[in-house]
């Protein structure tokens, strides 16, 4: 029986991983898993109900989240990247959304994109990939996603902003005592600060080809 192929690809925000993800999906005809809006409809979840993900537990909710959740329009915003970042602390959570993150890919392999799918999620992955570039280059990249005027004036005071929220959140990410943002000792890593899309997945299919022989 041949193995399922699983894909891990983890990264901090905005280093290209999710783009990659979803197109080495499509290219290798695989399922594709966003797992970081695992969280934030965990986080969603909890803003609708009024209640503070850094002063509420968050298990009841992360345990109800499924994959519809994840079509929701609201979980990109500023307001969910800091619900996100404190649900995902809480062990209970991590514990409750593991079962579901493995069995999208238990029948059929899939290509799953976050921050612990090699380390924790998938530790016996077929690939792994860590995806990363400098925080001004991420901060870059988010801005432009986020802004509605890319000529307003205070353009790189924006950006700075995004970078200083970016940094913290890789501490927060890299510090947290349960499965923390950490490079697999198995992992390849791509730095895309100065590659394009396109280049990123062609290495990316390059390191597959080669570790999938």
């Amino acid at each position: 029986m041949t193995r399922r192929l699983v894909i891990a690809v983890d990264g901090p925000a905005a280093a290209g991983k999710g783009t990659l993800a979803k197109r080495l999906a499509a290219a290798l005809d695989l399922p594709y898993l966003d797992t970081g809006l695992l969280y934030r409809a965990t986080g969603r979840r909890m803003i609708d109900a009024g209640l503070d993900p850094e002063h509420a537990p968050a298990e009841t909710f992360a345990a109800t989240v499924g994959l519809e959740d994840l079509r929701r329009t609201d979980l990109r915003v500023p307001e969910v990247d800091r619900a996100a970042s404190l649900v995902a602390a809480q062990p209970a959570v991590r514990r409750a959304l593991v079962d579901l993150q493995r069995r999208f890919a238990g029948v059929h392999g899939a290509v799953l994109d976050g921050r612990d799918i090699g380390t924790v999620i998938f530790p016996d992955a077929s690939v792994k990939l860590f995806i990363t570039a400098s925080p001004r280059t991420r901060a870059e990249r988010r801005w432009e996603q986020l802004a509605t005027d890319p000529g307003v004036p205070d353009r790189e005071e924006q950006i700075s902003r995004v970078e200083r929220e970016i940094v913290a959140r890789d501490a927060a990410d890299s510090s947290r005592s349960v499965a923390p943002l950490r490079v697999a000792p198995d992992a390849v890593r791509i730095e895309t600060d100065s590659l394009s899309a396109d280049e990123v997945l062609a290495e990316a299919l390059r390191i597959v080809a080669r570790m999938t022989r």
